[in-house]
């Protein structure tokens, strides 16, 4: 989770495609647009970082909830998200996530 958070704040399309799950919900077509929108948010977010609240394994599946302290135009866009991973070959895919909290104006 932390090299994904990383990889949003320095602009690392690529990775962050890579490592998400191509039969996962989080995958999104058009590539094109979702690597424009992947850099957008590099550039008009500031990453102030990530806390790991907790985590779990069992067997090929993973689970990690974190704090992500963000800012956007000035304003707190901080949020709390529960992450879904997948094992394939050994190697973790971000397949899906569920914010918990938004961030508020202010």
């Amino acid at each position: 989770m932390r090299s994904r958070y990383a990889a949003y704040a320095k602009g690392e399309v690529d990775y962050v495609i890579e490592t998400t799950d191509p039969d996962g919900e989080a995958w999104e077509e058009p590539e094109s647009k979702w690597r424009a929108d992947i850099r957008k948010f590099g550039r008009d977010v500031d990453f102030l970082g990530v806390d790991i609240i907790d985590s779990g394994v069992e067997e090929d599946a993973g689970w990690v909830r974190f704090h992500a302290r963000l800012r956007s135009n000035g304003a707190n866009a901080s949020f709390t998200e529960r992450s879904e991973f997948v094992r394939r070959d050994g190697k973790w895919f971000y397949s899906r996530g569920e914010v918990e909290v938004e961030g508020v104006s202010g």
